[in-house]
């Protein structure tokens, strides 16, 4: 086998990672480590780190194995490794169980096992919960579904401290309330896909208008809760003021959405983008405010 086919192929089971959902969950779980309350070694903060991202990838993995029927049907999943044959069904799913199992256990052994229980949860809970139960059953796919999303801050957390805190669940509930208009916005001009594949997204199933007023509502909802790590103490100012600006930002983007009535639904994509960069902003502020904090 050449080189180049070597390379080809471990670009193949990089892809089934997903690599750009990856850095999300490596961002939101540094941030919960850092902005918990003690400190970890460096060294463990590392392995911390590593654990959610295989714990994540595999997620992945897995997920690709089960959806391979769904994602050959639908544009922007076509050519995900294990559609077009690059990597065979089996390969993935054992790779993406060695992987969690790897992760969990390496979470337990050199952290500790309060933190690696709750990246064993949220490997199950993508899964079995959402990927396989509740994605083609339900329009509340991404409301419920989210909450796998939402643990890496809180696994952070918890690889400090060894228990779940108001702080933790404050983190855990700002991704929670992120993640329908997110994703609630990739699929308004998505919809045909989605309806194609047979999943009953929120568009599909309730149609457009519906959909722009729940992710509106979601974006009120967060006005108040993204500042919520500096009225809790664990924040400075700087990250208030930033959560503030974005959020209202935010709320002026879903009402934007939520005129749009053009087939095309450019309001939408460029919420979706704004989305991916309110998220990233507001833990890369907090990020920087805990690591000055641990610095002074």
């Amino acid at each position: 086998m050449s080189a180049s086919a070597d390379v080809g192929e471990v670009r193949d089971f990089v892809e089934l990672l997903k690599p750009r959902v990856m850095s999300l969950v490596v961002l939101s779980g540094v941030a919960g480590l850092l902005a918990a309350p003690g400190t970890l070694h460096p060294v463990l903060a590392c392995v911390a780190v590593l654990c959610i991202l295989g714990g994540a990838g595999a997620s992945g993995a897995i997920n690709m194995w089960y959806d391979r029927d769904i994602d050959a049907v639908m544009r922007r999943t076509q050519q995900r490794p294990v559609v077009t044959g690059r990597v065979q069904p089996a390969e993935a799913l054992a790779f993406g169980v060695t992987l969690a199992l790897f992760s969990v256990m390496l979470m337990g052994l050199a952290v500790n096992w309060a933190a690696a229980s709750l990246l064993a949860i949220a490997i199950l809970f993508y899964v079995f919960v959402y990927t396989a139960w509740l994605k083609r059953r339900t329009p509340q796919n991404i409301v419920i579904g989210g909450a796998a999303g939402a643990f890496p801050p809180m696994i952070g957390w918890m690889a400090v401290t060894g228990t779940v805190d108001l702080g933790a669940i404050a983190l855990f509930a700002l991704i929670f309330l992120w993640t329908p208009p997110h994703f609630w916005a990739l699929s308004l001009y998505t919809d045909i896909d989605y309806s194609n594949a047979g999943v009953p997204m929120l568009p599909v199933v309730a149609g457009r208008q519906a959909t722009k007023k729940q992710m509106f509502l979601y974006t009120l909802l967060l006005l108040p809760l993204a500042p919520a790590p500096y009225l809790m103490g664990f924040a400075g100012p700087g990250y208030g003021l930033v959560a503030l600006a974005m959020g209202a930002l935010f709320v002026v983007s879903a009402a934007r959405v939520l005129k749009d009535e053009s087939r095309m639904q450019k309001a939408a994509k460029q919420m979706f983008g704004f989305s991916i960069l309110y998220l990233y902003l507001l833990l890369a502020v907090l990020i920087v405010d805990a690591t000055a904090g641990q610095i002074v």
